[in-house]
């Protein structure tokens, strides 16, 4: 194909703009891989605000990724070999840990598993509608939603944009969406277009019109056609004028067989995140119905997800935009990000279901006799002692990313070193801590605060590892501490890492006690791992992790110099 003057011309363009910006782009056929050129190549003459820029930039992460003007309708794609490549190496090994703990927890806390449940489909229920900007509601009513039920009377007018007796139809409606999705599963009824239907209906129940674009391109007010496929086109015109075309009205019909003929064909698949990641997109992409797209989208990758024993994703409202941007570079071929959104969100509810409490009470049946009891009893704390010791083997690898975190911090730290020399004579110091240290105890008060504040529970009856790095000059100080902790309130084989900084300020240079201090949490998220999980699978993963969050120290650290 001969590409005109003007095309030629505006490839040279973008091309040169890119390079400016950094940005290289590769074009293997299919898509296009679009790698960030790193800042700063070395360390050398560079002043300390360079240095500690660069190391922000890195853990930011910005990665460029190039989106069409105008994104055109085509078929939808099978999961391909470079989807499944997607690593997600590091929540794997939680999957069936949580499998395992569930049923535990289905035996110890029922009642409490149960209300955790049910809060989980609530807050689903919730966020689902303020994604899609049918309401808004404020943080304190949805917490009480969440908590006591879609009650009208919890609803103040000021709370929310519409009357607090639509928000709660639409809630409910909501609620009972996601329940048949559960009694699909209970029932091992497959994902079908009927289900699907049954899902739009119940979701769309108080919605009776939405806008259309007639055959003139004008948009109008239409009846919204529920438990039916489109009839007229929905393209969305963006802020700039262009159009995202979805599948037109004539091929929905055909686009929905062969995204449930493939679903089928995946049920075995390893990873039911990438599955799940590929299903939403690709039902998004064929847009179906008029209106209710993303709220349908979201509850039939719910019963994917619950179907492999996992539990349902809430994307909150402040995730809205990174969700949006997730799908819109899946449009041009990469499901990593939004797959990586979704494992996020799925390893963070399975660590807030470990933190639910255990019931205080068990009761037991007590028709046997004192003597089975008993050696029932022997015989169970063996199998117990047995399981246990095989859940701890967890520690062994904390004890390797300890060490691991040690050389990461030495060099972080030596680098820091020289530049910090031009105005102060640096004091640096790194500690190793836990049981073999014999100061496990140390920050339980800062773990406990950071678990406390995602909603998980760290627990201190297992060992602790940490890794505590310092940096002194003049009259400010960085302490770093890396943190390895058991989540969970019984013994769940799965720990996380976390790394928060305490940012202390001197009177004087010489001072050995600090005036005042500050608290950061450097890393955005935790880094789970499990005993199932080998160190070579999440050894660069780690390292990403950690790099992250030292450049937070760094950059809180060398605005306060």
């Amino acid at each position: 194909m001969v590409k005109d003057s003007k095309w030629l011309h505006d490839e040279a363009a973008a091309k040169n703009s890119s390079e400016r910006r950094g940005i290289v782009t590769h074009d293997d056929g299919k898509r296009r891989v679009i790698t960030r050129a790193p800042e700063i190549e070395g360390h050398a003459g560079a002043k300390l605000s360079d240095i500690l820029g660069a190391a922000l930039k890195r853990a930011a992460g910005s990665q460029g990724m190039k989106k069409d003007a105008e994104y055109k309708w085509k078929p939808i794609e099978p999961l391909s070999d470079h989807d499944r490549q997607i690593d997600l190496a590091a929540i794997q090994p939680l999957y069936e840990t949580w499998r395992t703990s569930k049923e535990r927890l289905a035996e110890t806390s029922p009642e409490n598993l149960r209300e955790f449940n049910q809060q989980l489909v609530r807050r689903l229920s919730i966020e689902t509608g303020i994604l899609e900007r049918i309401y808004d509601l404020d943080r304190g009513t949805t917490e009480a939603l969440v908590a006591h039920g879609f009650v009208e009377d919890l609803v103040s007018r000021s709370s929310t944009d519409i009357e607090p007796s639509r928000l709660i139809d639409i809630l409910r409606d909501q609620e009972a969406a996601i329940q048949l999705v559960m009694d699909c599963i209970a029932g091992n009824r497959p994902l079908s277009k009927g289900l699907i239907h049954e899902l739009h209906a119940i979701l769309t129940r108080h919605q009776d019109t939405t806008t259309a674009i007639d055959q003139f391109g004008n948009r109008r007010e239409i009846p919204l056609l529920k438990g039916k496929f489109k009839e007229l086109p929905n393209n969305p015109r963006r802020p700039d004028g262009s159009i995202h075309e979805y599948c037109p009205p004539t091929q929905v019909e055909s686009e929905m067989d062969q995204l449930l003929y493939w679903l089928e064909e995946y049920k075995d698949e390893d990873d039911s995140i990438i599955v799940s990641t590929w299903l939403h997109h690709r039902f998004t992409q064929i847009h179906p119905y008029q209106d209710g797209n993303g709220r349908v989208a979201r509850a039939i990758t719910t019963l994917v997800l619950l179907r492999a024993g996992l539990l349902p994703l809430i994307l909150d409202r402040d995730l809205r935009v990174e969700y949006i941007e997730s799908l819109e570079i899946a449009d041009i071929g990469d499901l990593a990000p939004l797959a990586g959104v979704f494992a996020r969100l799925e390893r963070a509810a399975i660590m807030q279901a470990l933190s639910v409490d255990a019931d205080s009470e068990i009761s037991y049946r007590r028709s046997l006799t004192s003597a089975v009891v008993e050696s029932l009893g022997h015989r169970f704390a063996r199998r117990r002692e047995a399981k246990d010791a095989e859940l701890r083997r967890v520690n062994n690898l904390a004890q390797a990313l300890r060490t691991r975190a040690r050389k990461q911090l030495e060099a972080a730290f030596d680098a820091l070193e020289k530049p910090l020399a031009s105005i102060a004579l640096p004091q640096i110091n790194i500690t190793d801590g836990g049981p073999d240290y014999g100061n496990a105890h140390w920050y339980r008060f800062e773990v406990g605060r950071t678990a406390k504040e995602n909603s998980k529970f760290a627990n201190f009856l297992e060992a602790h590892y940490f890794v505590k790095a310092s940096v002194r000059a003049n009259e400010e100080r960085l302490v770093l501490v890396t943190s390895f902790h058991h989540v969970g309130r019984e013994l769940s084989g799965i720990m996380e890492a976390t790394c928060f900084a305490r940012l202390e300020s001197f009177e004087d240079s010489d001072d050995r006690e600090y005036v005042s201090h500050d608290f950061r949490i450097c890393a955005v998220e935790p880094f789970v791992f499990t005993y199932k999980t080998s160190e070579s699978q999440i050894t660069a993963a780690f390292e990403r992790w950690l790099d992250a969050a030292i450049a937070v120290a760094f950059k809180e650290f060398g605005d306060r110099l």
